[in-house]
């Protein structure tokens, strides 16, 4: 896949490219700064985008406020976010459209290769792609919406939150699929989510808690 890489950090950046261009992708532009990222989003048109949350001039959000005009400009472009520590409000913003295709992982993770490496492909295949640790401290700080669910529900919905499919959140929990999807059925109606919304309701059942 050609790939659009937004970091600043010189050594992280060529890593990544490295890392990709061993797995068999084309990165087809690097940029180190927030204004950058657009312009080379629309000239290039890429399969998926990797960006760092924070880039210059302000070292505050412009990676992802590139990452929301991107989707503008180019509606269901799968994004990777990357960040140094688990920003919830940048994590829940980026899910905000609830289309699916994004994704936020710790960089620490990229030292992970096929998980990283299988995140991106989630993504570009419509799916989502939370890091663990981001999903275990969003759930820890609002509790409160979840206090419906059961204690395998929350397990299931953290799985799900990551981005897996219910399957691999059968074979991670050690129980079948008939009753991952039951699970799943119960968190739709607790939170509000019917299971017959046509959206992504993975994404969807996540925000709820978010902006509950």
């Amino acid at each position: 896949m050609r790939i659009v890489i937004a970091e600043d950090n010189v050594l992280l950046r060529e890593g990544v490219i490295m890392l990709l261009e061993s797995g068999g992708h084309e990165v087809v532009a690097s940029v180190a700064a927030g204004p950058e990222v657009v312009p080379a989003l629309l000239e290039h048109r890429p399969d998926a985008a990797v960006l760092d949350v924070r880039l210059p001039p302000g070292f505050r959000d412009e990676g992802l406020r590139a990452a929301i005009a991107a989707r503008r400009a180019i509606p269901g472009l799968p994004i990777l976010v990357l960040s140094q520590y688990v920003e919830e409000t940048y994590a829940a913003e980026l899910l905000s459209d609830g289309g699916g295709a994004v994704g936020y992982l710790l960089k620490d993770r990229i030292g992970r290769v096929d998980e990283f490496l299988d995140a991106l492909d989630r993504v570009v295949s419509g799916g989502t792609a939370l890091d663990p640790e981001v999903v275990a401290q969003l759930m820890s700080v609002r509790r409160d919406p979840l206090n419906t669910l059961t204690p395998r529900e929350r397990e299931v919905l953290g799985l799900m939150a990551q981005g897996l499919d219910n399957t691999t959140i059968a074979t991670t929990l050690v129980i079948t699929e008939r009753s991952v999807g039951k699970h799943i059925g119960a968190i739709f109606a607790k939170l509000g989510l019917p299971p017959s919304d046509s959206g992504h309701r993975r994404v969807l059942a996540v925000l709820a808690y978010l902006n509950a």
